[in-house]
């Protein structure tokens, strides 16, 4: 035994003689009682899969949930769960960290899809960005084509000015 379950043994233990010289009458279903919260606490269950609840010590006892709650056992049980010097099986302990882990699961989940809604933004906004200065681009190739053009004309030597973005759209080149 590890010194975690001797010393969950000893609290259990200790809390049960504390429990029967106050109540000396004591009956077997109160003892059935006692033993199946002590395997289930050592992490020894023969019937449930192994949690420390009500229902599971029922079952490991063979008595009903009424006898359980009406039994002084219980009250003493629910002392020792809520005691921080009884450590809970490892089947307990291993099921909070999974339930832990589900949790830290859930919320990188939600933060990894906040980054990729907030990349795909940016993308959006890029993609934006990248067709504006495409059509500038293109706009500014046309200029230079015009002034290539007059350059090449009769009037050697000579430039005049292009016209203005939107009145150049609407008007027809020479």
């Amino acid at each position: 035994m590890t010194d975690t379950m001797d010393d969950t043994l000893r609290v259990v233990r200790t809390a049960f003689d504390r429990l029967a010289r106050e109540n000396p009458r004591l009956t077997d279903i109160d003892h059935k009682i006692m033993r199946a919260f002590e395997q289930l606490m050592l992490g020894r269950p023969e019937i449930t899969d192994g949690r420390t609840s009500a229902v599971n010590i029922c079952a490991e006892a063979g008595v009903s949930r009424a006898s359980y709650y009406r039994s002084p056992v219980a009250a003493v049980i629910k002392g020792i769960l809520s005691s921080p010097e009884a450590r809970r099986p490892e089947s307990d302990e291993l099921r909070q960290e999974i339930l832990r882990l589900k949790q830290s699961e859930r919320e990188l989940r939600r933060e990894k899809g906040e980054e990729i809604r907030e990349l795909r933004a940016t993308v959006a906004a890029y993609a934006n960005q990248i067709q504006v200065l495409a059509l500038r681009n293109a706009e500014l190739e046309s200029d230079t084509r015009l002034l290539k053009a007059q350059l090449t004309k009769v009037e050697k030597g000579v430039v005049r000015q292009l016209p203005r973005t939107g009145a150049r759209s609407s008007s027809v080149h020479p």
